[in-house]
């Protein structure tokens, strides 16, 4: 569908009865989010909340909760689109279905960013002196569809100050579409071509901010932000950047995709969004002469040159990122389903909030996956699929395990060719790795699994439980373990003692089967204390529960006697797998909860051990079963939990009778 606007999108999905309206006041501060994820899990409708505590302004969340109401949102533009990247990888599908690929290539159309002219910018200054209400009069010679961007102003404080989780340090801005540009030698050289359209997350209060003059910056490692603040930086002059929040839901998809280097997201955005991007921008352009005084001292005292505005956003915030200049950023309830903590980040210096007349908050709950973002990584893995063997040749499949927080955990199908004769042992299957390790976003992969192609071209990279038993099947972990150390880790994950330091480690499976995984644990092996309550998460994988984590000095002595243990009991050869945990009936509830536990909170060269370990000229290996320590550390960011309070109102208010009866299950 193309919409022009939040609204637009909003009413499409009450006629299709995919949205609900919430029409009690209800608290942005801990409240809507309790609200929202009910309603997530229970598989429900998008939620407009109409009386938002505080705040002048409607909210909407759940727009993509559903992977069928996302495609309702997005198709048929999706499809064209997939078919599109599709067709750039590899161009000989055109002549495979001629009609649809041209088609696809009529979506280009849309690429080119629109630029509006400046004099919405002199009508914006010059309207109304109290900076409230910018556009109100009928007489303006602009021609937007109903309404733009530009209308209105407001404050930070204005906005729905939404906070999710009990921890978290402030309000967020939860679906946010931050934009920059590239710095130029000269100012008004700066284009939109060589913008960065990135969803970074954005702290409006709380810490050290300035309510309503500051806002918070935080961008993790290998975004593309990140090196436009590095030119900032380099020419000490401050990054202009403008947040848009709301507009065409296509926008919001954009700001997210792993796009190459070099290419924008506002071009990517008009092709999805069947309508071009439109913006205007405030820069030094502007005749001064046409100016009045006081909108003048707007400019110089508000610096607000070079901002690019999203004229179909529903919300536009301005300003600058000021050179050289941190404040502590967070805490926030993260998608791995763990706190980020406070760190040092850049800030906004805040120029102006504009808004739409009409305007609707969008936001999101992001946490333990899967959320609601796990439907964007869905999508994402559909339309880039196709390319993967194109810009990775000799790589057939590759899954990030969603429900291990994406990052922690990698699976990975590729060609073993170097020896075709000789299939016994991985040779290829290491450069495919590490050409993996090497691209884009994918090189902040954690654990690494991949298998050869051509020892079972349909094993289904997206069955995770059966991925995984293949592996153990099949893995000789004397051999195919590659570990990488003290290398850059993503910076949500706080696996290791450093923010972004970690370590990496390769698992290569290649070969006949090896060994034959238990189905249930022996009632004959004898795990040594402090060891407890061993459990199977899955065939030939073993959850042992022990005492809390104090030091990795005592780790290495506990876990010592685990391996000593395996090592003089044959039993074990069908339990490849030993995770140590804090609570094993926990961590072997379902897999998916094994797998979060154990790959978000081991690190590589510090967390794995095994039985009969040996290191041969720099290479580590071990003879017996693997064990990964996946225990809480004290360094670990904490898990988020509901506030209890909040979660007891929510309960009192869906029972019947109550507001919201009958909104979740």
């Amino acid at each position: 569908m193309i919409f022009t606007c939040m609204r637009d999108c909003v009413e499409f999905l009450e006629k299709e009865g995919e949205l609900i309206r919430i029409e009690s006041e209800l608290d942005p501060n801990l409240e809507m989010a309790e609200v929202h994820n009910r309603v997530f899990e229970s598989g429900g409708p998008a939620i407009l909340f109409q009386k938002v505590k505080g705040s002048k302004f409607p909210a909407v969340s759940n727009l993509f909760g559903t992977y069928k109401r996302a495609l309702k949102i997005l198709e048929p533009e999706l499809s064209k689109v997939a078919a599109l990247v599709k067709l750039m990888s590899d161009p000989s599908t055109i002549f495979n279905s001629p009609i649809k690929s041209l088609k696809s290539l009529t979506s280009l159309i849309h690429a080119l960013p629109l630029k509006k002219s400046s004099n919405l910018i002199y009508e914006l200054l010059n309207a109304d002196k109290s900076s409230k209400a910018i556009r109100s009069n009928n007489k303006s010679n602009i021609n937007i569809k109903n309404s733009s961007v530009l209308d209105c102003r407001c404050q930070i404080s204005d906005l729905p100050m939404i906070r999710c989780w009990p921890g978290d340090g402030g309000a967020f801005v939860l679906l946010p579409q931050v934009l920059s540009v590239e710095p130029a030698n000269k100012p008004k050289k700066s284009s939109i071509l060589k913008s960065n359209l990135g969803m970074y997350r954005i702290q409006l209060s709380g810490g050290d901010y300035i309510l309503n003059r500051e806002v918070g910056l935080h961008y993790q490692i290998h975004r593309g932000i990140g090196n436009h603040h590095a030119k900032a930086l380099e020419k000490n002059q401050p990054l202009p950047v403008s947040i848009f929040i709301g507009g065409p839901p296509a926008h919001t998809l954009s700001a997210i995709m792993p796009l190459p280097e070099g290419m924008p997201e506002v071009a990517f955005a008009g092709v999805l969004a069947g309508r071009a991007f439109r913006y205007g921008i405030v820069n030094g352009d502007i005749d001064n002469n046409r100016l009045n005084k006081e909108s003048r001292s707007i400019i110089e005292n508000r610096s607000i040159l070079n901002n690019i505005i999203s004229l179909d956003a529903d919300f536009c915030i301005t300003g600058r990122v000021v050179s050289g200049k941190t404040k502590p950023e967070g805490p926030f309830g993260d998608h791995l389903g763990y706190y980020s903590l406070a760190h040092e980040f850049p800030y906004i210096e805040v120029d102006a909030v504009y808004h739409r007349k009409d305007a609707i908050f969008p936001f999101t709950v992001v946490g333990r996956p899967p959320r609601e973002d796990s439907v964007f990584g869905k999508i994402i893995h559909e339309i880039t699929e196709s390319a993967i063997p194109h810009k990775l040749p000799g790589v057939t499949a590759i899954h990030a395990v969603d429900v291990a927080g994406v990052h922690p955990l990698l699976f990975a199908k590729a060609m073993d060719r170097y020896v075709p004769f000789d299939k016994k042992k991985p040779r290829e299957l290491l450069t495919h790795a590490n050409a993996i390790l090497g691209t884009g976003q994918l090189s902040l992969a954690k654990y690494l699994i991949i298998c050869s192609h051509n020892d079972n071209p349909e094993l289904n990279i997206n069955d995770e439980m059966g991925f995984f038993i293949y592996a153990l099947e099949r893995i000789d972990f004397s051999r195919d373990i590659h570990f990488q150390t003290c290398t850059t880790m993503d910076t949500l994950d706080y696996s290791s003692e450093g923010l972004n330091e970690g370590s990496k480690v390769i698992m290569v499976v290649a070969g006949e089967k090896k060994r034959e995984l238990l189905n249930s644990f022996p009632s004959d092996i004898y795990i040594p204390e402090p060891f407890s309550n061993p459990r199977l998460a899955a065939p030939g994988i073993v959850v042992v529960a022990a005492s809390k984590f104090e030091s990795y000095a005592d780790a290495e002595k506990e876990i010592k006697v685990l391996t000593d243990n395996l090592n003089v009991q044959k039993r074990a050869e069908g339990l490849p797998l030993f995770v140590v945990v804090d609570d094993s009936i926990e961590a072997s509830y379902d897999f998916a909860t094994f797998l979060w536990i154990t790959f978000s909170r081991s690190n590589p060269s510090h967390d794995i051990y095994g039985s009969g370990s040996f290191t041969s000229f720099k290479h580590w290996g071990c003879k017996g079963p693997l064990v990964i320590d996946a225990r809480i550390k004290p360094f670990h960011a904490p898990p988020l939990t509901p506030d209890p309070l909040v979660v007891k109102k929510i309960d009192e208010l869906a029972r019947r009778g109550g507001p919201l009866y009958g909104i979740f299950d």
